[in-house]
C-alpha cells in the first residue's frame, strides 16, 4: 500500500478503499440494497411534502380566508336583552357607519347592507325570486368581490341615483346565458327599469353561508331607499388598511356602535381572525399526522437499513478479519460499514428528493395551482436521510469492529 502518511493510509485512499467496497457490497446485493433505498426513497419524498404543506399550507389558507373580504369587519344588530316587557327594535343606521368610519383610524372603506328581496318576470308568463343587495360602491373592495363582465357602479352612479345593477355571474347565466350577453339588458323592479351593467361573483365561494347567493342582484344603496321607507341596515361592512388592525379596530367599531344605542341592544361585531385561527389549526393537525407517517416510513427505511447491515457483516466477518490482520482499526473498520448504511440513505434519500420536489412542480405543470416549491425541503430531507443512516448503521459497525481478527480469520 503506498501514499502512507505516519504508517497509516492517506486518506483519499481510504475514502477510495471505501467506495470500492460499497460497490463490490451493493453489486453483489442488488435486489436487497434497492428495496432498502426504495424505502428511504419513499420517506424522503414523503417528508419534502411534509415540509411543503408545512409551509405552504397556513399562508394558502389565510389567502383562502381574506379573499372572502379585504381585513373585513362584520358588524350585525342581533336583538335586545331578554325581558318582560316588549323594547322596540333598535337596528343599524346609515348614521353608524359613518359615525365609526370618522372616529376608528385605519378604516378605508366602508358599506351598508339594505336587505330587499323581489319577484321579476323571466319569459313565458313566469316570475322568479331574487334577492336584491342595496350596496354602496366599496362593497366591492371591502368584500373582494371579481368583476366577471362589464363594472360595478361608482360614486357618480351612487349621488346620481341612476337605476344600474350589477347581477351574480350565476344568476346571469341562468337568465341570459352568459355573464357578457346579461350587459345591457334590463330588468323591472317594482315598475323601475334597472339596467344591468355588470356581473360578479365571490373570490371564494362561501356556500351560501354569506349574503350574496346565487340569485344576488346589488344595487347603489341611495336606489335602494326607493323600496324602503326606514333608515336602517342589515349590515355594515368596514375594511381597515392593514390586517394588524382588524382585532383593535374591531374592539373599537363596537365601543362606538354600542354608544349610540341602548345599553340592552345587542350587536355582533365579527371578523374573519377566529377563522384564520382555525383554519391554521386545521393546517398545524395535518402537518403533524404527514409528519407522524414520514417518521413512520424512515423508521421502516432504518430498520430495513440496519436489517441489511447485520446480513452483511455476518456474511463479511471473514473479511473483517482479514482486515484487521493486515492492520485495519477498529476506527477504521467502524467508518466502513457506517459510510455504506450512510451511501444507502443518501441513494434512496436523493432520489426521494427528486420525487419529492416533482411533484408539487407537477401539480404547478399540469393545473392552475401554484404549489411554492421551497428549497429548504430538500436541505431537511438530506439532512434527515443522512441522520438515518448514521443512528441506523451505528449498531452493525459498531458489532463490525468489536469482532476478535483471529476468530473472523478461522469463521466459514
Amino acid at each position: 500500500m503506498s501514499n502512507k502518511t505516519n504508517g497509516r493510509p492517506a486518506p483519499t485512499l481510504v475514502l477510495g478503499e471505501i467506495l470500492s467496497f460499497a460497490y463490490e457490497t451493493f453489486s453483489s446485493n442488488k435486489v436487497r440494497f434497492a428495496l432498502t433505498a426504495l424505502g428511504m426513497m419513499i420517506g424522503t419524498a414523503s417528508l419534502i411534502l411534509v415540509v411543503t404543506i408545512s409551509l405552504t399550507g397556513k399562508e394558502y389558507i389565510l389567502k383562502q380566508i381574506q379573499s372572502i373580504g379585504t381585513n373585513m369587519i362584520e358588524v350585525e344588530y342581533t336583538s335586545g336583552s331578554e325581558r318582560i316587557t316588549n323594547t322596540a327594535r333598535d337596528p343599524l343606521t346609515i348614521d353608524d357607519m359613518n359615525a365609526a368610519r370618522a372616529e376608528v383610524p385605519g378604516i378605508v372603506a366602508a358599506s351598508p347592507v339594505v336587505d330587499l328581496s323581489e319577484r321579476i318576470p323571466v319569459g313565458n308568463g313566469k316570475e322568479r325570486d331574487i334577492h336584491i343587495l342595496g350596496v354602496n360602491p366599496e362593497y366591492r373592495t371591502v368584500r373582494n368581490l371579481v368583476i366577471s363582465s362589464g363594472r360595478f357602479f361608482d360614486n357618480q352612479d351612487e349621488q346620481a341615483h341612476n337605476k344600474v345593477a350589477v347581477l351574480t355571474q350565476k344568476m346571469a347565466e341562468s337568465l341570459y346565458g352568459s355573464a357578457d350577453d346579461a350587459v345591457g339588458k334590463v330588468i323591472p323592479l317594482s315598475g323601475l327599469p334597472f339596467t344591468i351593467i355588470g356581473t360578479f361573483r365571490e373570490r371564494v365561494d362561501t356556500f351560501g353561508q354569506s349574503e350574496v347567493t346565487d340569485n344576488t342582484m346589488a344595487i347603489p344603496y341611495t336606489v335602494s331607499r326607493y323600496f324602503t321607507d326606514t333608515l336602517t341596515v342589515k349590515q355594515i361592512y368596514f375594511s381597515v388598511n392593514d390586517p394588524d388592525m382588524v382585532v383593535p379596530a374591531t374592539e373599537q367599531i363596537r365601543r362606538v356602535i354600542q354608544a349610540r344605542h341602548r345599553p340592552e341592544s345587542v350587536y355582533n361585531v365579527s371578523n374573519l381572525t377566529q377563522l384564520v385561527s382555525l383554519g391554521a389549526k386545521v393546517a398545524d393537525a395535518l402537518t403533524l399526522g404527514l409528519f407522524l407517517l414520514s417518521f413512520v416510513v424512515l423508521l421502516v427505511s432504518g430498520i430495513g437499513i440496519m436489517n441489511i447491515m447485520l446480513a452483511t457483516v455476518s456474511a463479511r466477518i471473514r473479511e473483517i478479519g482479514i482486515r484487521k490482520a493486515i492492520g485495519a482499526t477498529n476506527r477504521e473498520i467502524r467508518f466502513q460499514f457506517l459510510s455504506e448504511a450512510i451511501l444507502i440513505s443518501l441513494v434512496g434519500g436523493l432520489a426521494g428528493v427528486v420525487i419529492g420536489l416533482g411533484l408539487p412542480f407537477s401539480v404547478r405543470f399540469l393545473t392552475e395551482y401554484r404549489i411554492p416549491i421551497p428549497g429548504l425541503a430538500a436541505f431537511v430531507a438530506i439532512a434527515v436521510s443522512s441522520l438515518v443512516g448514521i443512528l441506523f448503521g451505528t449498531l452493525p459497525a459498531s458489532r463490525a469492529a468489536e469482532l476478535d481478527p483471529v476468530e473472523s480469520l478461522r469463521y466459514e
